[in-house]
């Protein structure tokens, strides 16, 4: 059986088989080859899950890191603004993602925070790429690339994260680790369907 030293790296090994950054709906922003469209829909697709963040922060005792999370609500909604995003999810896979996030947070301390690190680990490459394709070809304003800005180089929630998963039971771990995959995986299936049914539209 592995050890507690050993828990951050399970969970990253599973978080590397769904890493955002290789799904083609970033790598296509990330070469400035995705239209706008496409980001104005994820704006406003992705803004009910980035609003269910401080929900988890809260339910594993870090109000601090809640509150944080509200301001960065506020920094998504101005790029949402910009790119004229509806601010809701109106995409069966993106509500799927808000749900599944929303229900994790709520059920325990486990769940949260496997739920948290699915989005928390992968927050300052992901945001470090988008950010680099927005300068390079997309002509956004300072105050609607500010969100990706500060999560650039954003570590500490992760850290912190790791560092909760000695204290886990056995049991509780394999909650967290099953909390990470199931947001791991609607992650991907929200992209999925914001790239693919433009694709299709356009076929």
């Amino acid at each position: 059986m592995c050890g507690a030293m050993d828990r951050p790296a399970q969970l990253d090994t599973l978080i590397s088989q769904f890493d955002l950054n290789e799904h083609p709906f970033y790598k296509d922003w990330s070469a400035g080859i995705l239209p706008k469209e496409s980001l104005r829909t994820y704006s406003g697709e992705y803004a009910p899950f980035i609003g269910t963040i401080a929900l988890g922060w809260e339910t594993v005792g870090q109000t601090h890191y809640a509150d944080e999370e509200r301001e960065h609500e506020v920094l998504w909604s101005r790029f949402r603004a910009e790119l004229g995003g509806s601010a809701s999810s109106s995409n069966l896979a993106t509500e799927t993602l808000r749900t599944a996030a929303t229900n994790l947070f709520k059920t325990g301390k486990p769940e949260a925070l496997g739920a948290l690190y699915a989005f928390e680990a992968q927050q300052p490459h992901t945001s470090r790429a988008k950010l680099d394709g927005l300068n390079k070809y997309y002509g956004m304003s300072k105050a609607a690339k500010e969100y990706f800005e500060v999560h650039a180089d954003d570590v500490q929630e992760a850290a912190w994260i790791r560092e909760q998963l000695a204290g886990l039971s056995p049991s509780e771990f394999a909650r967290a680790k099953n909390a990470c995959a199931i947001v791991c995986t609607a992650m991907i299936g929200a992209l999925d369907e914001i790239y693919y049914s433009r694709e299709l539209a356009t076929a």
